[in-house]
């Protein structure tokens, strides 16, 4: 017997407003959260510093090395021979191989654990963003375009600060104060002209950040609104080439590609003046140092070996500070989407985000109810009203309009949606008191978009658990993907890709189609089942749904097609009355 359900039509409705662009909080050069979110970050920089102090040991040993061989050779001429330069030899050419191989080791241990740092990040962010008791599915695919061009590519450019401006900040903390009382040791006005001068590059780094930062901070969002813009235009592009429009995009797509280029190009440019900037003042400092030491020498006023020593090591107090500047852009646009990922893990979770519940019931037998369910989103309430009841035993088809909130309907049935109005019921229990895993485990769903993973056709039929082989068997023999199977060069052993390349749009419907049929769930929720599917295959899949539904079990199918309709024993119209 074939019955009908009645719906209100839904209500257009003001979107809700785009969900705000997280802004990194930034507290320092380095920030306190980046080393409380990643253990690795901890020890990579305690391994820095180490790396760090032995490097300026080394570097005061090759100074004094150097400054006794030179005042030694001029000053003295009994020292004037290769062996009473010997041990001083010796010991400069063991002081420059250790320095060398401290930088080799510190150099690949850097790019290895920023690396490691990086996946740890992605790795958190990606927990978050596909938790359901952090991120609502609607406030998941709201923000979905600007955390994917944070998490893949804002974050990757975290890479030059872990490996080249952090490394540079600690040497800078630790080698340029060192550095300084050594030279204050030998040669006190040096050492006083490089106190004076000392800050001034800071001063024009801090200047030169202030200026930067609103640049960084508009060429990451500009980034994420171009890739946004950039996805949808892929998205759509089998749509505009089936109405020969393909050529159309063409143009937006190179306005794209340009606007990308001005923001780029714009940070680059600020990125070289800067540096030219610090280079040029470091450079007139150091001068300065010389033009003292030179002047005392010439008056007698100092030692050669003082006066070497103090231009030897006056460089490098420096050139930390021209590292720090050097790498300070490279990383800006990594410490910024670092910034917005750390935001991202810290998230308060989402207003629409379901608590989980911690009860348990057996969905077969048992009918599902919408009692007046809505479900506010970016386009207005979609659906709105809906009330329908789904019978174990029966096979309920629900159509309706597209965008008037089918699909929506089916997430709030899985508790994967929390409806903004009304409730969902199995038996007598609402869907939200529920405990998510033990629901889902009875729940056969297949999406418009099925999830198919990397590896054999097999494990992406038993991605959701082990199947009873004979029901596998007759699922694909009534969806066709028997004959798929048969067709590959390696069976149901052949790889695929991600998102199942590999196999046709349709091919891949059917591979999705067959696993949620050979499901023992006693609940089948289904949304556009036959899309892709020839006529024949239609027929039989809806047989097999049928015949689930004669079983007993709960059959829910989203479709369109009027053959969908003719198997129907209930029909359910969502923002359009029944029939």
């Amino acid at each position: 017997m074939r019955t009908s359900t009645e719906t209100v039509p839904a209500t257009p409705d003001s979107g809700s407003p785009e969900p705000g662009t997280a802004t990194a909080r930034r507290s320092g050069p380095i920030d306190p959260r980046l080393l409380r979110h990643s253990t690795i970050a901890r020890g990579y920089v305690v391994a820095t510093a180490m790396f760090s102090f032995a490097g300026v040991a080394m570097t005061i040993v090759t100074a004094a090395m150097a400054a006794s061989i030179v005042s030694e050779l001029i000053v003295d001429p009994s020292r004037r021979s290769l062996g009473a330069q010997q041990l001083h030899l010796w010991v400069l050419a063991g002081a420059l191989l250790t320095r060398g191989l401290l930088t080799y080791l510190h150099d690949r241990y850097a790019h290895r654990a920023s690396a490691r740092v990086i996946a740890q990040l992605r790795g958190r962010a990606l927990q978050v963003l596909t938790d359901p008791a952090q991120t609502s599915v609607r406030a998941l695919v709201a923000r979905r375009e600007h955390a994917a061009t944070v998490v893949l590519r804002g974050l990757d450019a975290l890479g030059p600060y872990l490996s080249g401006y952090l490394p540079a900040l600690i040497v800078t903390m630790t080698v340029t104060p060192t550095v300084v009382v050594v030279v204050g040791l030998t040669d006190w006005p040096s050492a006083l002209v490089i106190l004076i001068t000392l800050p001034l590059i800071p001063l024009f780094m801090v200047l030169i950040g202030l200026m930067t930062r609103e640049r960084t901070d508009r060429k990451l969002a500009a980034t994420s609104r171009l890739a946004a813009q950039l996805l949808d235009l892929i998205a759509g592009l089998p749509t505009l080439r089936a109405l020969n429009r393909f050529r159309g995009p063409a143009a937006r797509v190179a306005d794209l590609g340009r606007a990308h280029r001005r923001s780029t190009m714009s940070a680059l440019r600020v990125a070289f003046l800067s540096g030219a900037v610090l280079e040029l003042l470091a450079t007139l400092c150091v001068a300065v140092v010389a033009v003292g030491i030179g002047l005392r020498l010439v008056h007698g006023d100092m030692s050669l070996y003082a006066g070497v020593l103090a231009l030897i090591l006056a460089p490098e107090a420096y050139h930390p500070l021209r590292q720090v500047g050097a790498q300070f852009h490279n990383s800006a646009d990594g410490v910024a989407a670092a910034g917005e990922v750390i935001d991202l893990i810290e998230s308060e979770p989402d207003d629409a985000v379901i608590a989980p519940g911690r009860r348990s019931c057996s969905v077969a037998g048992q009918p599902v109810r919408l009692l007046d369910v809505g479900v506010h989103g970016r386009d207005g309430w979609a659906p709105e009203h809906l009330d329908a009841v789904f019978e174990p035993g029966r096979l309920t088809v629900v159509t309706g309009a597209n965008g008037s909130g089918k699909s929506t309907a089916l997430l709030a049935v899985m508790g994967l949606v929390a409806p903004d109005a009304g409730s969902v019921l199995i038996g007598s229990i609402p869907v939200a008191e529920l405990e998510p895993g033990a629901l889902h485990e009875q729940i056969a769903w297949l999406p418009q978009q099925p999830v198919l993973v990397p590896g054999t056709v097999d494990e992406n039929l038993a991605l959701f658990g082990p199947l009873d082989p004979a029901a596998l068997q007759r699922a694909a023999a009534a969806t066709g993907f028997d004959t798929v199977i048969a067709a590959l060069r390696d069976g149901d052993h052949t790889p695929i890709g991600a998102d199942g390349t590999g196999l046709s749009a349709g091919q891949r419907q059917r591979l999705a189609l067959t696993r949620t049929l050979a499901s023992p769930a006693p609940l089948l929720l289904l949304d556009e089942p036959t899309a892709h599917l020839d006529d024949e295959s239609v027929r039989a899949v809806l047989e097999v749904l049928s015949a689930r539904a004669a079983a007993g079990d709960t059959v829910v199918v989203v479709a369109h097609q009027p053959a969908a309709r003719a198997f129907a024993d209930q029909i359910v119209v969502v923002g359009g009355g029944s029939t």
